[in-house]
């Protein structure tokens, strides 16, 4: 089973129908039990680093994400649901993260003429050929919404970067752990066949 966790942050039903398309049932779910039993778990989300945080705190969820990341099963992170893998939030304040990967989080410092968030189709530069991106063209286009990105203390988990202008981090892959600063279930065919890269992993 696929579970994608719930924990009141993020447009989830598309996620949902994302991994539906590609021929895999997946669970929305905000029970530690069913997170933990799964064979592949999902964090994704949208909003902030500081109410994100303090949601999945509340809902008990912390220490099933970090024992489903120690356990060695596939794990996703997306756009919210990578940033809340690191250390650091620098979003409104300095906050703590999950901690299960080193770095922080921060906004975008960009040119005049660019805009913040960061929106809409942008390249990936391939850093690492991660499992998730097999299959796919050499510079595939995803869809980003975001106004922080992540910057790893460990530069080798880095599996592709986008600009804007200036290079950042769009994926990351150590071991079972992957995540996307990009929404694989908005970015067309390149993202659905991410998602199915990922439901099809050996566990």
């Amino acid at each position: 089973m696929i579970a994608i966790i719930d924990y009141g942050m993020g447009n989830l039903r598309s996620v949902q129908k994302g991994f539906e398309k590609v021929g895999h049932a997946a669970a929305i779910t905000s029970s530690p039990a069913e997170i933990l039993a799964a064979d592949r778990v999902v964090l994704p989300g949208v909003g902030a680093f500081e109410d994100a945080m303090r949601e999945l705190r509340v809902r008990g969820l912390v220490d099933p994400v970090r024992q489903s990341v120690a356990a060695g099963k596939p794990f996703l992170g997306i756009c919210l649901g990578m940033q809340l893998l690191f250390e650091t939030g620098h979003e409104n304040g300095r906050h703590e993260g999950l901690g299960i990967l080193e770095g922080d989080v921060v906004r975008f410092s960009v040119p005049a003429g660019y805009k913040v968030p960061h929106m809409g189709w942008n390249q990936l530069e391939i850093v690492k050929p991660a499992p998730l991106l097999a299959g796919l063209a050499a510079t595939p286009s995803v869809y980003f919404v975001h106004s922080y990105y992540v910057v790893p203390k460990d530069r080798s988990i880095v599996a592709a970067e986008a600009s804007y202008p200036g290079p950042f981090t769009a994926m990351i892959w150590r071991d079972n752990l992957f995540a996307t600063q990009f929404h694989p279930e908005k970015s067309q065919r390149e993202g659905l066949k991410m998602l199915a890269n990922f439901a099809e992993l050996t566990a």
